[in-house]
């Protein structure tokens, strides 16, 4: 499945959502150290979901949260120009209106 990378590459759009991409800035080690991070707290929470374990669970999302932050994907934003974190908004409620009007209008072409 593609997604719809931001031209600057801060966000790609799922759900109609701006979700923070990975920082560019990682080294290939240090990146897959932390989706292996993540993919093992990603586990945690679904084995802690199933036993219903309260304690598990939060300490399992806790792990999603630094492997996140770690990766650049939530938390502080890793671009230093001063723009602001758009995460979680809708593509058409944002910086990125024109572009987001341009795909749709490009589809569009493409399917008329």
């Amino acid at each position: 499945m593609k997604y719809p990378t931001t031209p600057d590459g801060r966000y790609f759009v799922a759900r109609n959502r701006l979700w923070r991409c990975t920082d560019p800035g990682l080294d290939e080690d240090t990146r897959k150290r932390h989706v292996k991070a993540l993919m093992a707290a990603r586990r945690a929470v679904k084995e802690a979901s199933k036993v219903d374990d309260d304690d598990a669970l939060k300490a399992a999302r806790r792990q999603v949260q630094a492997a996140k932050e770690a990766l650049g994907e939530r938390g502080p934003v890793w671009w230093s120009d001063g723009a602001e974190d758009e995460s979680g908004r809708a593509p058409h409620n944002s910086s990125y209106a024109d572009w987001w009007a341009s795909l749709n209008a490009q589809e569009d072409k493409a399917s008329g």
